[in-house]
């Protein structure tokens, strides 16, 4: 009966951690709720400066998606379908994007992955996606992102079935009606918490 009660605090607990911090968010930027629609929140990826110490010979295959929000003229694609990297290892991976329109177009991406429980151990160090992208009518850009699987990945039994991770972007046009889309640094730390509060609820409920 104490562990049932435990198990129901703590699950309460964690659904009013994510009411509250969500909740947070929504009025830190009013496009949050659009982000989460689009990228799907539990999937949102991590930010880090350096890469892990360690790197596993535990492999995983990370492959890349492009897509582009109503009324954005420009094509996105990634150079790369697919890339192998070992877990810590660091990856780069290549998108290309081309205006098609005769105006300057200003875009801001959007982002997630799957499985949606890879998110918190997946790691960006640059990406293209930390900042507007700026195209004149034609021009094409080839833009980088760097990233890592976060070595903790191995020790959750849960993540065992993770052969493949999929990167997704999504590009929106950034101007006056919309520009809260850009990345904000304040939701990067609601998600942040809230994914890091999520996996140490979970293991408390695992340990029982």
């Amino acid at each position: 009966m104490k562990k049932i009660n435990k198990i129901r605090a703590t699950a309460l607990s964690s659904f009013l951690l994510v009411f509250i911090m969500v909740g947070a968010a929504y009025a830190a930027v009013p496009l949050y709720k659009l982000f989460c629609q689009v990228t799907g929140f539990a999937g949102t990826t991590q930010k880090a400066n350096s890469l892990p110490t360690n790197v596993s010979d535990r492999v995983i295959r990370v492959q890349f998606d492009a897509n582009v929000g109503k009324g954005l003229s420009w094509d996105f694609s990634p150079l790369q379908r697919e890339v192998s990297i070992k877990v810590g290892e660091e990856g780069i991976a290549f998108y290309t994007a081309k205006n098609l329109s005769n105006k300057h177009v200003k875009g801001s991406a959007v982002f997630n992955v799957t499985p949606v429980k890879a998110g918190y151990y997946f790691n960006k160090i640059d990406c293209f996606c930390f900042q507007e992208q700026l195209l004149a009518p034609g021009e094409e850009v080839k833009m980088p992102v760097t990233f890592f699987i976060d070595p903790e990945i191995i020790q959750e039994s849960d993540m065992n079935d993770i052969k493949i991770i999929t990167l997704s972007y999504t590009f929106f046009e950034q101007n006056e009606d919309n520009q809260d889309m850009q990345q904000d640094s304040s939701v990067d730390l609601f998600h942040n918490m809230l994914l890091k509060s999520l996996v140490l609820r979970k293991k408390e409920l695992n340990n029982g």
